[in-house]
């Protein structure tokens, strides 16, 4: 299954985004190995940055485009499908194109490879008159 962008906005919770994207891998499981170089040379490349730039503006900088979800630090962005080797060498047009490219922080991207569950969404405390008192 290729997992992209429009079908994944057609899911509005977190839950059932971070769900479409898991992956389920393994902690230390080598994705490049020894050919990792080719992976260095691809993310600091024009096309990738441009691809990056445009997924954030498109998902305004939220997590997994969540609007509410705001992400206030470094900014990561998740291919929804794994890249090999091949992918690079081959010059895959779907590795930077933004339909299959998603706004991440990076617990949710930790997660998204290597969590059962998403990450803990902070519950909102509805602020009351004199709530700002110290004591």
């Amino acid at each position: 299954m290729r997992r992209c962008y429009s079908e994944l906005v057609r899911l509005e919770t977190f839950e059932d985004r971070f769900n479409y994207l898991r992956l389920g891998g393994e902690v230390g499981k080598a994705t490049f190995g020894f050919d990792r170089y080719l992976n260095q040379m691809f993310y600091n490349s024009y096309e990738w940055r441009d691809a990056r730039d445009q997924t954030i503006v498109r998902d305004l900088g939220c997590d997994l485009g969540v609007d509410g979800f705001e992400i206030y630090e470094n900014i990561l962005v998740h291919h929804m499908n794994p890249i090999e080797k091949d992918d690079i060498l081959h010059s895959a047009e779907w590795i930077v194109d933004p339909e299959y490219l998603i706004t991440t922080k990076l617990s949710t991207h930790t997660a998204i490879h290597y969590g059962s569950d998403p990450p803990s969404i902070p519950k909102l405390v509805v602020r009351r008159p004199g709530d700002t008192k110290l004591w």
